[in-house]
């Protein structure tokens, strides 16, 4: 009886440790060092959630860069048309994840590159660039495998920066910078490609005008 006590006892002292103080422990780290990361990376225009850095977001207007496509649905909080009035946008906020890598082996893979309509459609996206002018790169025609990527390769949005320059009436070298000041470097310098956040590169783009 006096072992099983003590075992008892073992068991809820690990307990309170892992299920509660470690826990909490995390917690206050995290909302005292790392708010921002803490909390969702979300970002505000005027006081107001737009959106999150790590969720991607749908850019039509030729006044904006347009993000990668996506086979499932981006955040609704887009700059462009988002109204957090609107009832059917709630269900949108964060935006809807779902894989989108098919083998090769699979025919719905043939299928979705030769749609002619629909956003998962591969042709429907060379004509939209074509007729704006803008030389396609993989990243403005592929979608990525969660279909919420908030970032663009900085050679997708160089290849924009003239159609936003004409359309907004700004210099070239204006463009330029901004796409500079919001182009993420590798991770830990060695990891990955630099990338360009399209959210916070749109919202810097209405705060020249």
């Amino acid at each position: 009886m006096r072992e099983l006590i003590r075992a008892i006892r073992l068991t809820l002292v690990l307990w309170g440790i892992t299920a509660i103080i470690y826990p909490l422990i995390l917690l206050v780290i995290g909302q005292i060092a790392f708010n921002s990361q803490a909390n969702g990376s979300l970002i505000t225009k005027q006081g107001v959630v737009v959106g999150s850095s790590l969720i991607g977001q749908p850019f039509s207007s030729d006044q904006y860069f347009w993000s990668r496509p996506s086979t499932t649905n981006y955040s609704s909080f887009a700059t462009e048309n988002y109204d957090p009035t609107k009832a059917d946008n709630l269900s949108q906020r964060t935006g809807v994840s779902g894989a989108s890598n098919l083998a090769p082996s699979n025919s719905d893979l043939l299928k979705r590159g030769n749609e002619k309509d629909g956003f998962q459609g591969v042709q429907v996206e060379l004509d939209r660039l074509s007729k704006a002018g803008i030389k396609p790169t993989a990243d403005l025609v592929y979608t990525s495998g969660s279909s919420l990527d908030p970032h663009i390769s900085v050679e997708a949005a160089r290849a924009q920066i003239q159609r936003i320059a004409t359309v907004r009436s700004l210099n070239l070298n204006q463009v330029e910078m901004l796409v500079a000041k919001n182009t993420d470097g590798r991770f830990l310098g060695i990891f990955g490609e630099p990338g360009v956040n399209v959210l916070k590169l749109n919202l810097a783009l209405d705060g020249l005008q």
